[in-house]
């Protein structure tokens, strides 16, 4: 079982960048299969970006070319970074683990999350 705790979240002005860590504990994050969702007041949680354990990644189409996901295994460790922010990426993101191979989007594959960091991107 892995533990996930996320940091780097705060408020930044649209155009601006964040990046955000998820360190992992108890398990070795080469283990899994790493996501990053996200949740936005009054709306559900959704898919932000993953990366398999052999470093393939996909992201959404909402943050392509502007977010990049990705792991230090020595560190035990998985980022999200964010560039070109707007204020509809305001939301709570958290970081998850998913025991599948490959590729994975979907909120229900995954087995373990943390608790969430605010991102907070004003206009």
């Amino acid at each position: 079982q892995v533990q996930l705790v996320e940091s780097g979240g705060g408020s930044v002005q649209a155009g601006g960048s964040l990046k955000l860590s998820c360190a992992a504990s108890g398990r070795t994050v080469s283990s899994y299969t790493m996501g990053w969702f996200r949740q936005a007041p009054g709306k559900e949680r959704e898919f932000v970006a993953t990366i398999s354990r052999s470093t393939n990644t996909y992201s959404a189409d909402s943050v392509k070319g502007r977010f990049t996901i990705s792991r230090d295994n020595a560190k035990n460790m998985v980022y999200l970074q964010m560039n070109s922010l707007k204020a509809e990426d305001t939301a709570v993101y958290y970081c998850a683990a998913s025991v599948r191979v490959g590729i994975t989007t979907g909120q229900t594959r995954y087995d373990y999350w943390g608790q969430g960091t605010q991102v907070t991107v004003s206009s």
